[in-house]
């Protein structure tokens, strides 16, 4: 274990939250992983109406700048790769979108929303390295979140079929 997840205290809620409830401490893929937890969170995020699932990633939004600055201050790390809150959010908003709840939409989503948060394309990139503390680790996966999402929704109701 490196020497900045020795300092995470999963007894304390900011970093139990900003390592996505332990499943950023994974050796592998860690913002994959992530990714991967978030989902289920999701599946109960779906049961609220549209507006309150809406308030709940603003709120995920806002608490998430600062358990995330404070997670990275206590590691000394700006936005070690165990943190993951960011792509809770990320997924969330990506899966906002989905034209119907069906697993091969959320499959699709969580691979475009991974493909955009480990590229980087503009401009993703920009706020990546523009954008510091607590925010700066939040935005890039917002704005992959928002794009994900906006590419997930074109194809699910401008695509002459559909995806699926």
């Amino acid at each position: 274990m490196d020497e900045a997840k020795r300092r995470l205290r999963m007894s304390n809620p900011w970093h139990l939250l900003a390592t996505g409830f332990g499943s950023g401490l994974s050796p592998i893929v860690p913002g994959t992983m992530g990714s991967l937890a978030a989902i289920p969170f999701w599946l109960l995020l779906i049961q609220l109406p549209w507006q309150l699932y809406s308030l709940v990633v603003m709120f995920s939004i806002c608490i998430g700048v600062y358990l995330c600055h404070q997670t990275a201050r206590d590691m000394r790390v700006h936005d070690h790769g165990s943190i993951v809150w960011d792509e809770f959010v990320g997924m969330w908003i990506t899966l906002m979108a989905l034209p119907v709840n069906d697993w091969r939409w959320v499959a699709a989503g969580f691979v475009i929303f991974r493909i955009l948060d480990m590229w980087k394309p503009w401009p993703i990139r920009w706020f990546d390295r523009n954008v510091h503390g607590g925010m700066g680790i939040m935005i890039d996966d917002i704005v992959a979140g928002v794009l994900s999402a906006g590419i997930i929704y074109l194809i699910g109701h401008h695509w002459p079929v559909g995806l699926f």
